[in-house]
């Protein structure tokens, strides 16, 4: 199997899909350590990065990003 960036490189949809995690990740992190967040707030930003990662991994499956 090819590295994450290898990946990323051979597959556009594959770099901003990943990117989207990242982003979402990081983003319930920064904000769970500036403030404490509402329950529905935490709720929402955890089905954030869960769909993030959902989504990634239906990706890999259907497409294998197509190694070049």
């Amino acid at each position: 199997m090819c590295s994450a960036s290898t990946l990323a490189i051979s597959c556009p949809e594959h770099a901003r899909l990943e990117s989207e995690f990242q982003e979402a990740r990081d983003r319930m992190r920064n904000l769970m350590r500036l403030r404490k967040l509402s329950p529905s707030e935490e709720r929402q930003l955890a089905d954030r990065v869960a769909m993030a990662i959902a989504r990634l991994k239906e990706h890999l499956a259907e497409h294998r990003c197509q190694r070049l």
